[in-house]
């Protein structure tokens, strides 16, 4: 994902029809896990529009530091209208793939939804290692494969039925990272340990039409449709459509969490050169 796709109004309407039905209880889930820890230092990794930043503010001790980061400013400027005066956290401009922070820098770095659109993971992951102190951990989410997330399959299915001869494909990039072997195997590469993995499900209440709004019009789909000559409208009020026909008012996700520990005097992975 680049700063490109995310600008102007997008992360606006991302934040607004999106979050609350796909993010919410994941970032929760996040935060609770981070507190647990009982952080001083958390560095939040792709941040977006601060709905995890929320949560974990909310949840570590008032007096650990919290550095929001992200590669968009506009994405970011959404996430600074949820903080506060007075709380601690710092946001900064960082691309997922060269930390602008020294190492051993924080107790806990979380990265939700994130690592699917970094464009170098293995670089991603051993600069997480690289940033936490000894001891630390690493909390890392990704959407489950487009068979076990609906608002993908559905998207997808009716954006190639509505562009048979060039279908957009942006949707695939959200679900792209279901594999859980690969992720594991980056993780052991770069270092880490005490590897703990769950598949994480939520159905939430929703309403169709401000969510396929959410996903046509806050995110890259709507660039791609526009480029193909097509309608956003009429995309948007077919998979709300699609989706009320097939689930009514309550939509599934699915989720793969991952936690992992940098070992104490564990040097860093070549990989990370």
């Amino acid at each position: 994902m680049n700063d490109r796709a995310y600008a102007g109004d997008v992360p606006q309407i991302y934040d607004r029809e999106l979050g609350c039905v796909m993010f919410q209880p994941y970032a929760e889930e996040a935060a609770q896990r981070a507190a647990a820890l009982n952080p001083a230092d958390v560095l939040e990794i792709a941040a977006g529009s601060g709905i995890v930043t929320r949560e974990l503010r909310n949840r570590i001790p008032a007096a650990a530091k919290l550095t929001a980061s992200d590669i968009s400013e506009d994405m970011l400027s959404v996430a600074r209208t949820k903080i506060r005066e007075g709380e601690q956290v710092r946001f900064e401009i960082a691309d997922a793939c060269a930390l602008p922070f020294a190492d051993a820098s924080f107790d806990a770095v979380v990265c939700m939804f994130g690592y699917m659109f970094f464009p170098d993971k293995p670089k991603a992951m051993c600069e997480a290692f690289r940033a936490l102190r000894p001891a630390g951990r690493y909390i890392l989410g990704v959407w489950d494969s487009e068979e076990n997330n609906p608002f993908a399959r559905l998207a997808l299915a009716l954006l190639k039925s509505t562009f048979p001869d060039n279908p957009p494909t942006w949707m695939k990039q959200p679900v792209s990272c279901g594999a859980i072997d690969p992720i594991k195997e980056s993780l052991v590469d770069s270092g880490f340990v005490n590897i703990s993995i769950s598949v994480v499900k939520h159905s939430r209440a929703f309403d169709a039409n401000n969510y396929a709004r959410g996903l046509v019009f806050g995110s890259p789909i709507i660039q791609e449709v526009e480029e193909r000559g097509g309608d956003p409208e009429a995309i948007a009020k077919a998979y709300a459509e699609t989706l009320t026909r097939a689930f009514g008012s309550t939509l599934p996700f699915q989720a793969i969490l991952f936690e992992a520990e940098r070992p104490a005097g564990q040097r860093m992975s070549s990989r990370g050169a």
